[in-house]
């Protein structure tokens, strides 16, 4: 591939990565204002069913109901199980804490996904790209705060959120040369509707007005959104050189964090999550110098 060639794709794959971190801040807004009157499995029931029938709606442009057909039932299944960990998992976390706390511990996934792509992948990450991932994770204890011994429930929550995401970035780069967009869209979004339809029982629920129905509407149209960045994003380009991008995320959700819900992180939030992206683009330009270096 022509150094031209690739550089193109890697600034095609950023724009539908960005697309996608816009999406899920949306996601995320309409998500922590629902969670302040209505149940996690409520939410996730009606946000999940909402999602399905958009992809379905748009199903014809994507190749059709036949994009659906898979011969990797196995994987989608795995992905299915992350998908519940990361969205049970982060909107626990979501509605007990402010936003850019959330955000600044869920987006631990990139470093994550770095170490991950190693493993999985097998890709090449040097004592230097590895040296930034342990600085990303003392970024990711001192938001802990190092004055405290034990983990919040939901920091806890959180973080194995971060975890699952970083699994199903894997897993989407994996299955990137077989599977349609829609398939690695829909999927996921099957096994957190199924879960909360199963435990849901009758003091979970409170019927939303029109204002809370309308912010179900939004929240899946932006999980659409956000599913089809990601995909598209990481199934051109290496997890480990897209993920850090993600972090704008931080900036514009401490942005909504003030605006909307009078939210200001305090000194610890803002230098874990200074650390954690500094590490973060380190890894990238090392990755690309990697690319670059001649045999």
């Amino acid at each position: 591939m022509s150094h031209s060639l690739e550089h193109g794709n890697v600034i095609k794959a950023a724009g539908w990565l960005l697309f996608g971190v816009l999406g899920g801040l949306g996601l995320d807004l309409c998500a922590k204002q629902l969670l302040e009157t209505h149940s996690l499995i409520q939410f996730v029931l009606l946000r999940s069913a909402f999602g399905i029938l958009i992809l379905l709606a748009i199903a014809p442009r994507f190749g059709g109901f036949r994009a659906l057909r898979t011969g990797e039932a196995g994987w989608h299944f795995l992905r299915m199980i992350f998908s519940i960990g990361a969205m049970f998992g982060f909107f626990y976390g979501l509605g007990r804490m402010p936003l850019v706390n959330a955000l600044t511990l869920g987006y631990t996934a990139p470093l994550m996904v770095t170490s991950l792509s190693a493993v999985f992948l097998g890709e090449t990450i040097g004592w230097r790209r590895w040296s930034a991932v342990i600085v990303g994770f003392v970024g990711t204890l001192i938001v802990l705060r190092p004055d405290r011994s034990a983990l919040t429930h939901a920091e806890l929550a959180i973080l194995v959120a971060a975890f699952c995401y970083a699994c199903q970035a894997i897993t989407a780069r994996r299955l990137s040369g077989t599977e349609s967009t829609l398939a690695l869209s829909f999927w996921v979004i099957v096994g957190p509707l199924i879960v909360a339809a199963a435990i849901i029982d009758s003091n979970d629920w409170i019927t939303p007005d029109t204002t809370g129905w309308l912010l179900l509407v939004l929240a899946a149209a932006a999980s659409v959104v956000a599913w089809f960045g990601f995909v598209n994003g990481y199934r051109a380009v290496s997890p480990a050189t897209l993920a850090p991008l993600e972090y704008v995320a931080i900036v514009l959700g401490a942005i909504a964090g003030y605006v909307i819900w009078d939210e200001v992180p305090d000194r610890w939030v803002v230098l874990g999550a200074l650390i954690i992206i500094a590490s973060s683009v380190f890894v990238v330009y090392r990755g690309q110098a990697a690319k670059r270096r001649p045999l």
